[in-house]
């Protein structure tokens, strides 16, 4: 039976944030690095999570409730977008923080990286700031169908150096559905009992 993904709560707040109580695997990456795409290729919809060309759409914690698996993928803020205002940028920070830090709920962080791109300061900082909290971090590359095969691999064995990783970071597409199956099999995996 195919996976149910369905938007549960939104939080824009510190205040807002309360316990969600059920196994959590929280999406990040920058901005535009295809978050909500890769949202809403998962749960078979074309606009669950809302898509836009201009970086810094998602302005909240979203959390999307997985049905019969009963966990959530929460959608965090992305992160680099320039054109919003410091104090907006500071209050994500800080609402990204607080949902992160002390969460016995959160299983590991999928970190979703440009695979265009080589790796970028602002991801591993990102990294480097989730695994200081003791949080598992899944390194997941994006965009997979957008640049050469050459590159992708360039790029996907620099990460696999940086991050030590035994496994190369996980290459998948939105647009062609290329390794879904392979990432929600990642998630499945995470969740404390794994349904049967």
């Amino acid at each position: 039976m195919p996976s149910t993904v369905i938007l549960e709560k939104t939080i824009y707040t510190i205040d807002q944030l309360i316990e969600m109580p059920l196994p959590q695997l929280a999406l990040a990456g920058r901005s535009n690095v295809g978050k909500s795409s890769l949202l809403n290729r998962l749960s078979g919809r074309k606009n669950l999570a809302k898509i836009s060309s201009t970086p810094g759409k998602t302005r909240s914690l979203n959390f999307y409730k997985v049905s019969p698996e009963d966990f959530y993928l929460v959608d965090l803020p992305g992160y680099g977008y320039a054109r919003c205002s410091k104090s907006e940028r500071d209050k994500w920070a800080k609402l990204i923080a607080r949902y992160l830090q002390n969460n016995s709920w959160l299983i590991g962080v999928v970190a979703l990286l440009d695979s265009r791109l080589p790796p970028q300061v602002m991801d591993m900082e990102l990294i480097g700031y989730i695994t200081s909290l003791g949080v598992d971090v899944i390194p997941v590359m994006t965009k997979a169908d957008k640049c050469k095969q050459n590159a992708r691999h360039t790029n996907q064995a620099a990460w696999q150096r940086l991050l030590h990783g035994e496994k190369p970071p996980l290459l998948v597409s939105s647009h062609s559905g290329m390794n879904i199956d392979k990432l929600w099999q990642l998630f499945v995996q995470r969740l404390p009992h794994p349904p049967a």
